[in-house]
């Protein structure tokens, strides 16, 4: 079965300052390495007079592509430090560019890696992260002695409600964790004493954005 995994539903930017050195952290949601490249050269244009634009990526559910640059900082100090808090928020499909503008005093490694770090988690707090879970889409149809009884078990079971077709039977469309597919179709199927025709369609990711259901067809 699929797995829950988080992604970068919304960018945003965040800003910090240490030592007079100012860093931007700006995020946005990729799907595609291209994309990536894209939202990067679109940031260096932006602050094209900043020295340094560091950035780090992971696509995929797998996080099947991973890239970071420290773009002329010393080793490891930038790349490695943001994409270590990507990671540490399980955060996938992300890219985030964080633009330094120097403020005259060294950092040293150690200032740098906290400077970086610091600044993708600032970034992070404007924008909005996804937990995608998988589901299905499960349509039951009923006579109407049966609306009742499915609605309650809905109900009981937290589900949500996608559409609803009352015809000559009644005909629910409800959204179904995948792992609780199984076990709520066994609960139908007994309390309609076998009457209701169950359908499953095909598995989707769904999450809470802002309190709001969202739907992933992929």
């Amino acid at each position: 079965m699929e797995e829950a995994y988080v992604v970068l539903y919304q960018g945003g930017s965040g800003e910090i300052t240490e030592k007079k050195s100012r860093f931007i952290a700006d995020l946005k949601p990729v799907s595609t390495e291209e994309e990536a490249l894209e939202f990067i050269e679109s940031v260096r244009k932006k602050y094209w007079d900043a020295r340094h634009h560091c950035f780090a990526y992971r696509i995929g559910k797998d996080s099947r592509i991973l890239k970071a640059s420290d773009d002329g900082e010393p080793s490891q100090t930038a790349g490695k430090p943001m994409m270590d808090v990507l990671e540490g928020q399980g955060l996938h499909n992300v890219c985030v560019v964080v633009t330094r503008y120097f403020g005259g005093t060294l950092l040293g490694t150690g200032g740098l890696v906290r400077a970086y770090s610091q600044a993708v988690k600032e970034g992070l707090k404007n924008c909005v992260l996804v937990e995608k879970q998988p589901g299905i889409r499960l349509e039951i149809r009923t006579d109407y002695t049966g609306v009742g009884k499915i609605q309650y078990l809905a109900a009981q079971a937290g589900l949500t409600q996608l559409d609803a077709r009352y015809e000559a039977d009644v005909t629910f469309t409800y959204l179904v964790p995948a792992g609780e597919i199984d076990a709520f179709e066994s609960q139908v199927t007994e309390k309609t004493a076998g009457r209701a025709k169950i359908s499953r369609g095909k598995s989707l990711y769904f999450g809470l954005a802002e309190e709001k259901l969202v739907i992933f067809e992929d």
